[in-house]
């Protein structure tokens, strides 16, 4: 579970980082990725829409990209902001799928990062 301090809770944080950061996409999850250059902790959010399914799957979604997140929150750099939409696709998808799909991105997005 990711506590207070690593979440998104501003509907403007989440506009600001789908329209100005850096992304990557999968079959199952699209990740933005925002660096704003504050010294805090990386904050994460999740957009999960009725078209991945019902509320019960789109809350068991959110709940395993949450696992995924709390797992790899010491390789995201300080101060970045990371979006997570699920696609219908994320519905049937396994856990270990959606790892894959979430840590893939976040690495090559650190990668293009640092490259910058």
């Amino acid at each position: 579970m990711l506590a207070r301090p690593f979440r998104l809770t501003r509907g403007t944080d989440y506009r600001s980082v789908v329209r100005r950061g850096v992304r990557c996409g999968g079959a199952r999850v699209i990740t933005s990725m925002l660096a704003t250059g504050e010294a805090r902790e990386p904050r994460f959010g999740f957009i999960i829409s009725k078209q991945v399914g019902t509320a019960v799957i789109r809350n068991t979604v959110r709940r395993r990209l949450k696992a995924v997140c709390a797992r790899v929150i010491a390789d995201v750099p300080e101060g970045t902001d990371v979006v997570i939409r699920a696609l219908p696709a994320s519905a049937t998808a396994t856990f270990a799928e959606l790892d894959a799909d979430v840590t893939r991105c976040l690495a090559r997005l650190s990668r293009e990062r640092a490259s910058a």
